[in-house]
């Protein structure tokens, strides 16, 4: 692999989970490419059985991740949920993404969190154009997030958090000609609101929004025109939960999301619209986003994901689920379902999705067979409702 500015960008199309059959369709390819994209990674288990579904389900130790709006509305005091999961181990067997989230109340109105999101790329070997070996390295990326969210009323919530990142993907020092690659840093914040339409005996709504990964562009290298967008991204969401009765429930989800950075240009061999592009602003491109793609209106519906899931719970303690999540063919062709348990006894909780594979040969699903482990614990000795854990 040479340490190029192009082979950085292949290695983030990697593991997003990009499929190499996109290169065989007819349509047009134009994804929308940031640097990185572990931002974007589900990072729990409850909602990776949903179909990466979060920003509207009910809060747990995890809310952070999802929207920052409902940490408040957590029921315990405090609780802490820790993540494991082996990233594309259809393909390799050295990648994984780890978080580790908590947070505390002060009192029933607002509440601190903290979380870490740490992924390493396993070990990659670089070379130079002619394959020369210039040694090994493991790159890694890490985010830490602090954030602060207040109940406005009983049923409205709002919070913000800040984030540091950083991106170290040669090892550092690598030099590819007379350019030296380092280690990317950038800060950004999330906003977020909630909404909790639920009745006493919990039936109802609950709606979520939020724009998260706000912030400065990052760059690999002292050239201030290699500058990369990060990925800022705009997420809507409904949550319909009902109460069958003492034993059991259920809840219906659904997520729709839109990356607030610049489409790509058509002609990638253009180099003035390729400057063009890397020049635009962070806070322009959030707005000019929704109305930047080459093939008008038409290409910037494609850029929209959605995800839908379901959880059912019995007793408080044991949760089944499943979801699907789609992306366009033209836009990163990221379509699967997935599924999930949870078990929830007095302080502890578990829980476990699984990515269903899907496609055969050199269409397989990259991210086929995924798995993700979440441990939560109740700061409160079990006293919250077990469904929102």
């Amino acid at each position: 692999m040479r340490p190029t500015a192009l082979k950085l960008t292949a290695v983030i199309l990697l593991f997003c989970g990009i499929s190499s059959s996109l290169l065989a369709q007819v349509e047009k390819i134009n994804v929308v490419t940031t640097a990185v994209p572990f931002l974007r990674i589900s990072p729990d288990g409850r909602s990776g059985g949903m179909g990466d579904v979060g920003v509207a389900t009910s809060p747990d130790a995890s809310a952070g991740f999802w929207n920052i709006g409902k940490v408040a509305f957590n029921e315990s005091k405090g609780g802490i949920a820790a993540t494991y999961t082996p990233w594309l181990k259809d393909l390799v067997n050295d990648v994984y993404l780890a978080s580790l989230a908590g947070y505390y109340k002060f009192d029933e109105q607002q509440a601190l969190s903290l979380s870490l999101r740490y992924f390493s790329l396993g070990s990659i070997q670089f070379t130079d154009g002619i394959g020369n070996d210039w040694g090994s390295a493991k790159p890694r990326e890490f985010s830490v997030d602090l954030g602060y969210s207040r109940k406005l009323s009983n049923k409205v919530g709002i919070g913000v958090a800040l984030k540091y990142i950083n991106s170290n993907l040669t090892g550092g020092g690598v030099t590819s000609g007379t350019t030296t690659y380092k280690v990317g840093t950038s800060v950004a914040g999330d906003i977020g609101f909630y909404y909790d339409g639920k009745n006493a005996a919990g039936n109802g709504w609950a709606f979520g929004a939020t724009m998260t990964n706000l912030g400065a562009k990052i760059s690999y290298t002292d050239n201030a025109d290699m500058k990369d967008f990060i990925p800022a991204n705009l997420g809507l969401g409904t949550a319909w939960t009902k109460n069958f009765n003492e034993q059991n429930k259920i809840t219906l989800g659904l997520d729709v999301n839109k990356l607030l950075v610049p489409t790509p240009p058509a002609d990638l061999s253009d180099p003035n619209a390729i400057a063009a592009y890397r020049k635009k602003s962070v806070v322009g491109s959030w707005f000019s986003s929704f109305g930047d793609a080459p093939d008008g209106f038409k290409e910037e519906l494609k850029e929209f994901q959605i995800s839908a899931g379901a959880e059912y719970w019995y007793n408080n303690q044991f949760a089944l689920r499943a979801g699907y999540f789609w992306e366009d063919k033209t836009k990163g062709n990221r379509r699967y379902f997935t599924t999930g348990l949870g078990i929830k006894y007095n302080i502890f909780g578990l829980n476990f999705s699984y990515l269903l594979p899907s496609g055969n040969g050199v269409s397989r699903n990259p991210l086929s067979n995924t798995l993700r482990f979440s441990v939560l614990f109740d700061l409160d000795g079990g006293s919250a409702t077990p469904e929102s854990k």
